[in-house]
């Protein structure tokens, strides 16, 4: 896709067209698009595939996406060039459910992109702007679990992520807002 042509004397320059990258809040209207970021996010080191689809009907893994919009629910979705390619979301599960739980005011955090965006900035703008709207509305900390061989650790960390313990071979980081 070309952006422009500029045209000097009888040669053509053609400028490459440059992504244009927004971030919007995730809404309800994005639940079968949260679904697919979920999959993608039960992130395994290569050269394991993804895993199977069925995977998100299991009830521990469901309580990521299921009934997206709940009182609590954080997200933010990354458009590119108007297209969602991915999200950042956070949920606030209580009594103990779910594998970064820390307590009953600690959203669960949850981040995935579409393997093409991957290594282009996405990730950090979406995980920001997620964090940011968990500080204005009022979130103390937040937390997430992920496999140690998992390249986005170092985005986690740059984000204000730290490891405070192994989980179930998984690192659990918080991130205090």
């Amino acid at each position: 896709m070309l952006n422009h042509t500029i045209f000097k004397g009888s040669r053509v320059t053609v400028t490459p067209h440059e992504p244009e990258f927004q971030i919007t809040v995730l809404t309800p209207e994005y639940q079968a698009q949260l679904w697919d970021w979920l999959h993608i996010a039960l992130w395994d080191p290569p050269p394991a595939p993804l895993r199977p689809r069925e995977i998100l009907d299991n009830p521990h893994v469901r309580i990521y996406a299921e009934d997206w919009g709940r009182p609590g629910d954080i997200g933010a979705v990354g458009l590119v060039d108007g297209q969602p390619i991915g999200a950042c979301w956070m949920r606030l599960l209580l009594s103990g459910v779910g594998m970064s739980y820390l307590d009953d005011e600690t959203p669960q955090l949850g981040i995935a992109l579409l393997v093409e965006h991957k290594r282009k900035g996405y990730g950090t703008q979406l995980m920001l702007a997620a964090l940011n709207a968990a500080r204005e509305q009022g979130v103390a900390q937040v937390s997430l679990t992920t496999h140690p061989e998992n390249p986005a650790v170092r985005m986690y960390e740059k984000c204000g992520f730290e490891k405070i313990e192994i989980r179930n071979t998984y690192y659990l980081m918080v991130a205090k807002l």
